[in-house]
């Protein structure tokens, strides 16, 4: 099979351990993200087969028309929300989806809790230019980490915030509040409740219609001049624009973020604000997970080579 992978902007993919069950197929591998329509259809043209990193390259109707040769989509992970599935069914693609990890996110996401609250990334580059000590951190301990939202990852930010022996107040739907209580969590009295109460706010939750925009300018406005929001889930959680105009104004005083309304991003205006730390969508970017995540990709796509039986179709 001719089989593209597109967006690898590391240039690692052919540097794992998964790789290897490719051989014996044409692959090709790109190392950049295309915006270009036309530009992106020729890159596809010739492949019957796609392998998806994650969300960096959405796969529309109007692009579906232009692939004639397409026959397989295999995504990286068990999501396929930027796959439109009705369009991939009419033209007889079919897209397999995998397993996911919520380990790597989440270690990425209590990374930066402690850089956002200990100033970590400032005081790296001041000690790097000759400056000794220009900060002051604050610590966890006894501090109220809230938890928006509580799945897979949610839960394990949880438990990192119990070691370190945060008081943990979470919020969501009905299903997240009763699961909070049977693991014997605070559950707060309303979303706003969660902003104005918690010293350092994660998000996790899925991005969906329901959830789009979800987190306001006016929960950002209650939180305290002190506090801490993380943001290791999805960009437009948060309505467009709240968060730098938030941080401008010091509510929250502080944000660290692993994701943008538009990735891959560069210019982002969070980035020009000194009261944000930002990376480049790290949270699943490690190697145990990427082994993983190729790893049932490949495999799949072997499999449907083979013609043996699909079992784990996108949904």
């Amino acid at each position: 099979m001719n089989i593209v992978i597109p967006d690898d902007y590391q240039d690692c993919v052919r540097h794992l351990d998964a790789y290897a069950m490719l051989n014996g197929h044409n692959v090709t591998i790109y190392h950049d993200t295309l915006t270009d329509f036309e530009a992106l259809v020729a890159r596809f043209y010739r492949a019957d087969a796609l392998v998806l990193i994650r969300e960096r390259t959405p796969i529309t109707a109007a692009l579906l028309e232009r692939l004639p040769n397409l026959k397989v989509i295999s995504q990286t992970g068990g999501g396929a929300a930027h796959v439109d599935l009705k369009a991939c069914q009419r033209h007889g693609v079919t897209v397999m989806t995998g397993k996911g990890s919520p380990h790597a996110a989440a270690e990425l996401t209590w990374g930066l809790v402690l850089c956002g609250m200990r100033h970590l990334p400032e005081e790296v580059e001041n000690l790097k230019a000759g400056r000794w000590q220009q900060t002051l951190g604050t610590g966890l301990k006894g501090r109220t980490m809230g938890i928006f939202g509580l799945g897979k990852i949610g839960s394990l930010v949880a438990r990192y915030a119990q070691a370190f022996e945060m008081n943990v107040l979470v919020w969501g739907r009905e299903g997240t509040r009763a699961r909070a209580m049977d693991a014997g969590l605070t559950v707060a009295e309303s979303q706003q409740d969660l902003f104005k109460r918690a010293d350092v706010l994660s998000l996790h939750l899925r991005l969906n219609d329901e959830t789009r925009g979800i987190v306001t300018a006016d929960h950002l406005a209650c939180m305290k001049p002190t506090a801490l929001l993380v943001n290791t889930s999805r960009a437009p959680l948060i309505a467009s624009g709240a968060l730098v105009s938030a941080l401008e104004v010091g509510r929250p005083g502080r944000a660290a973020v692993d994701v943008f309304d538009s990735e891959p991003t560069c210019d982002d205006p969070l980035l020009t604000l000194p009261n944000c730390v930002a990376t480049p969508h790290l949270g699943y970017v490690e190697k145990d997970s990427y082994e993983l995540y190729f790893g049932d990709a490949f495999a799949n796509v072997v499999a449907f080579s083979n013609g043996e039986p699909v079992t784990n179709l996108a949904s």
